[in-house]
């Protein structure tokens, strides 16, 4: 991945300045669709803040930041996700105010500069527009479904989306403090010396941009930020145990970086230490909070997929 600065020397529209500085950086056309997607996909960030809507207004001496994948840009290589329809049955929570959805590896959270590539959030937006069509056969538009949080491609599991923008500010508060309470599961490679233990360390971003996104401990005057989860062993079978994670901060790679630092790497993710397995075997267990608008404690669990019932014999 590599970083273009853009220099805004007036008040303009994000796509419009995009459209005007992009071509000259990357050296080649790029087409409109191919700019909007790239705002959409969260690749520009304006003042270090990540901007999803094209028509975003940039003042003069913003700093504009697009982070790009040229090979996924130009060439749009399919991954193989799976075919995925949400159902009734993947739905593990609603209300008037937000779903909470049952994740499934192999998929995407939200959309990428792929236009026609799926994702789950696209099938959220589907399943509840198909059940409003039922309801009311005229409806022509389709319903707001926002994003509060993301779970990687091969993580399944719980995963929280809002219906109304008015309770957007709220959940995104409580996810940034910490409030809603996140817990994993995960099969690792390696025999762990204690039945409980925390790692915490400042981490950050540590590999080159030309190469594959990894992160690790970083010093905090390196840009590092603190990272803190809590590990209890469940299980432990051969060179395999499974572990409950549960997460105080919310950095990326967070789990898998944690787990890597004690020999413990994940099955699955090759690009921390894992054994090659089919999927990265982290499943997102657990996700408890106080309901914003009726003060009510809420938890909700996802199933563990069957593929982690053989770690979990004794």
């Amino acid at each position: 991945m590599t970083q273009y600065t853009l220099k805004c020397e007036e008040k303009i529209r994000l796509y419009s300045l995009l459209r005007l500085k992009l071509p000259s950086l990357l050296k080649t056309e790029i087409s409109n669709s191919k700019l909007r997607r790239l705002i959409i996909s969260g690749s520009i960030f304006v003042n270090g803040k990540q901007i999803r809507i094209p028509a975003f207004t940039v003042f003069k001496g913003s700093s504009v930041v697009a982070e790009i994948e040229e090979e996924k840009l130009f060439f749009e290589k399919q991954p193989d996700d799976i075919d995925f329809q949400l159902c009734e049955k993947d739905i593990l929570f609603e209300d008037e105010s937000i779903i909470v959805v049952n994740k499934p590896c192999h998929f995407p959270s939200e959309a990428s500069m792929v236009l026609s590539r799926k994702n789950l959030h696209s099938a959220v937006v589907d399943y509840l527009f198909k059940r409003q069509k039922r309801e009311k056969p005229l409806a022509k538009n389709p319903p707001y479904v926002g994003i509060m949080h993301r779970l990687d491609r091969d993580t399944s599991g719980a995963i929280l989306f809002t219906k109304t923008r008015t309770v957007n500010k709220a959940f995104h508060d409580m996810f940034e403090q910490h409030l809603i309470h996140k817990e994993y599961v995960a099969v690792c490679c390696g025999i762990p010396k204690k039945e409980n233990f925390i790692v915490e360390f400042t981490m950050g971003r540590i590999s080159r941009k030309s190469e594959p996104a990894k992160w690790g401990f970083l010093e905090e005057e390196n840009g590092g930020l603190a990272s803190k989860t809590e590990f209890t062993v469940l299980n432990s079978k051969g060179n395999f145990c499974v572990v409950k994670c549960k997460l105080f901060t919310g950095r990326t790679h967070q789990i898998r970086v944690h787990l890597s630092s004690v020999a413990l790497s994940i099955l699955g993710d090759v690009l921390y230490g894992g054994l090659f397995n089919e999927r990265i075997m982290l499943h997102s267990k657990k996700l408890s909070f106080i309901h914003p608008l009726t003060s009510e404690k809420i938890e909700i669990e996802s199933p563990l997929p069957s593929e982690f019932e053989i770690y979990l014999l004794k």
